[in-house]
């Protein structure tokens, strides 16, 4: 893992894609578990963009039938949340009286998921869970119970592995942490 340049931000590396893998087959067991008995088809709704190597990775290791569909909603600008979430691509199926889980790349502040959540007990979801590949419990100020966090991480900024740097970045398999003190420095700040 090197260090990487996006835009005006430094990078370096966070979470190599071997650790990442162990959590995909961590939070996919309990998936697993939970959902061996039932009778029902669940959907897994991936929010794009972010999440679509972890919906894709976390899908090959799901022993059970289910629909996948996915749903695009905006709510960071560029390392900010920007507090307000907007739907850019709605649902391709219906979710009335339907287990859902809510696949995300990441919960922060819980904005996207409580709007998210509301959006399908709107449309008719019997059961609605929600599954991240990382939770910043720091950050998250929801009352949602977030079922299957793969893993806990601060509140740093982060890319790779679907997340982006304004829509940059998501192509690395490695997870990478804003490096301030470099970024201080390319941009000809003292830090």
């Amino acid at each position: 893992m090197k260090n990487l340049q996006i835009f005006d931000k430094c990078f370096k590396p966070y979470m190599p894609y071997d650790r990442i893998q162990k959590a995909v087959d961590e939070v996919a067991a309990k998936i697993n578990k939970d959902f061996k008995d039932s009778d029902e088809v669940p959907i897994f709704i991936g929010v794009l963009t972010g999440s679509f190597m972890f919906l894709a990775d976390l899908m090959k290791r799901i022993d059970f039938a289910c629909d996948v569909v996915f749903i695009r909603v905006a709510s960071y600008e560029g390392t900010q949340s920007s507090g307000e979430v907007k739907q850019i691509m709605g649902l391709t199926k219906s979710v009335k009286g339907r287990k859902v889980v809510i696949v995300e790349d990441i919960v922060d502040s819980g904005t996207t998921i409580k709007e998210l959540h509301r959006m399908l007990t709107d449309d008719g979801a019997s059961e609605i869970r929600i599954c991240t590949l990382l939770y910043k419990p720091s950050n998250y100020k929801g009352t949602l119970k977030i079922d299957y966090p793969a893993m806990q991480i601060p509140g740093d900024f982060i890319v790779g592995y679907g997340l982006d740097y304004n829509q940059m970045g998501r192509q690395y398999k490695d997870i990478y942490v804003l490096d301030e003190e470099a970024t201080a420095k390319l941009n000809g700040e003292t830090k």
